[in-house]
């Protein structure tokens, strides 16, 4: 698997691979296009997982999934902390990509 210094790196290296989309996490679903598509924990698959820390600061962490949904045809990319200041609600959507983080 490919392996990135920096989220931004990440990020790019992504959109060339066809992850395109900006998914935002919601209390039950991860969305994109302002709303547009609203997909729930069986609309999609995690392909990718990546964890950054900040260079300065290690509390300064953040996690990126790279997202794939066949029923929809839509490839994406989710930002999300992790520790601390990781979001605690969306538990199903945060269970299903924790899972994927573990692999």
């Amino acid at each position: 698997m490919e392996s990135y210094t920096t989220l931004v790196e990440a990020i790019n290296g992504l959109k060339k691979q066809g992850y395109t989309e900006d998914f935002n996490l919601k209390e039950n679903c991860i969305d994109c296009r302002n709303g547009q598509f609203q997909l729930s924990p069986d609309d999609f698959n995690v392909d990718k997982v990546f964890r950054f820390e900040g260079e300065s600061d290690p509390e300064d962490q953040s996690v990126l999934y790279a997202i794939s949904s066949e029923r929809y045809n839509i490839k994406g990319v989710l930002v999300n902390a992790y520790g601390i200041y990781s979001d605690g609600g969306a538990n199903e959507i945060i269970k299903k990509l924790k899972v994927h983080e573990a692999q």
